[in-house]
């Protein structure tokens, strides 16, 4: 019944859920605003002890330039790049909204299936972008500016990086066949942990710590990517990079 009054609600917005402006004012908007509380904690950390105890590399800061700089390209290959791929597909496939909204079980398990082949969509291109020279200097290069993650840095890439992983992200929900709640509830997930995991910060809070058994990589994992550039290839959890023999710590 929760779920059904969610969706009543979501469904009192479907002129705006209908339109091919939609899916880029939605996934912009999600990301600065899950971008916005990192950014804060960038610029207290020059001013303060705490804040700079939780970065995992506390000797980097976020120079306003840098901030800039990643904001301009995420606004860029939004409006260049995403835009007109989303109003083709806006044309091949109208959005259907049903009237019953999915069940609690069904929502969770597609977020999950979602997620799970995301990363290992990711993985796979992701290990094929820095094993092959070519595909890492035309295509990923990039995304590697920096070898200090921060929030504003997650979507800092290349049109070919951002419409692959917008691609895996857009037509995982169809394959599984989720519901449109499920598909917008994954999108807000995914866009939280691709910042978290950039985020710079290893918080308390953070979701590799709350899933257990080292399952799940995080901040500090993909950072150590950034760092070191040949280990940890998956975005979110930490078993691909377990049986590739790719899977590094701070501490190793």
């Amino acid at each position: 019944m929760l779920l059904q009054a969610v969706w009543d609600s979501v469904l009192g917005y479907s002129s705006l859920l209908r339109s091919p402006f939609f899916p880029v004012f939605f996934s912009l908007s999600v990301y600065l605003l899950f971008c916005l509380p990192f950014v804060l904690l960038d610029l207290l950390s020059s001013r303060s002890a705490l804040v700079r105890s939780f970065k995992i590399q506390p000797k980097s800061a976020v120079s306003w330039e840098t901030m800039r700089s990643c904001l301009a390209l995420s606004l860029y290959n939004h409006l260049v790049y995403i835009f007109p791929v989303t109003v083709l597909h806006w044309c091949w496939r109208p959005v259907s909204l049903p009237g019953a909204a999915p069940g609690l079980l069904g929502l969770l398990g597609g977020l999950l299936s979602c997620l799970l082949l995301f990363d290992f969509q990711y993985f796979v291109w992701h290990l094929l972008h820095h094993k092959v020279p070519w595909l890492y200097r035309t295509f990923h290069k990039v995304h590697h500016t920096h070898t200090a993650t921060s929030a504003l840095t997650t979507e800092y890439s290349g049109a070919w990086e951002t419409l692959c992983l917008g691609f895996f992200a857009a037509i995982n929900p169809f394959i599984l066949g989720c519901h449109p709640l499920t598909e917008l509830a994954f999108f807000v997930l995914n866009i939280w942990l691709s910042v978290e995991d950039h985020c710079g910060y290893d918080l308390p809070w953070a979701t590799h710590r709350l899933v257990p058994g080292g399952l799940y990589g995080g901040a500090p994992h993909h950072d150590l990517h950034h760092l070191k550039f040949r280990s940890n290839y998956a975005p979110y959890f930490t078993h691909w990079d377990r049986l590739a023999g790719t899977l590094h710590r701070h501490e190793d």
